[in-house]
C-alpha cells in the first residue's frame, strides 16, 4: 500500500482557503515548521489523515504578516507562538498570543538573524 506524502508550495492567497478545506476534509494539523531564508521565511504546515501527509509550504517576506490558523485549528497556538517568538514571523489574529513570553530566552527572536 502506498501512502501520500507531499510538499505543496502555495501562495498567501491560497493559504487560508486550503487550511479551511483541510479541516473540512478531516485532516489534522501535525506541525508548523519555520526556516530562515535570506530576507524571508519558509513556513511548512503539515497535515495528516490516516497515514497520508500533506505539507503546505508558504514563503513570506520578513515583514509580511501571516494569518493565524487558530480559528480553524485551535491547537496551532503553541506552534504559532513559537514561530513568532523564535523567528520573528508576524502572525496576525492569533488566539492565545503569549506576546513573546512562551520561552525564557536570553534574546528576542534568536533564529531571525541572517545566516
Amino acid at each position: 500500500m502506498e501512502y501520500l506524502n507531499t510538499i505543496e508550495p502555495i501562495t498567501m492567497e491560497q493559504f487560508l482557503p486550503m487550511v479551511i478545506q483541510f479541516k473540512m476534509d478531516g485532516w489534522r494539523l501535525v506541525q508548523i515548521c519555520a526556516c530562515r531564508l535570506p530576507e524571508q521565511y519558509e513556513l511548512s504546515y503539515s497535515f495528516a489523515k490516516g497515514f497520508d501527509m500533506r505539507t503546505l509550504r508558504l514563503t513570506v517576506g520578513e515583514d509580511e504578516p501571516v494569518s493565524s490558523i487558530t480559528q480553524v485549528y485551535p491547537c496551532a497556538f503553541i506552534q504559532e507562538n513559537e514561530v513568532a517568538e523564535l523567528f520573528g514571523v508576524k502572525i496576525e489574529s492569533m488566539e492565545n498570543d503569549y506576546h513573546h513570553k512562551l520561552y525564557r530566552i536570553a534574546r528576542d527572536t534568536p533564529f531571525k538573524e541572517k545566516g
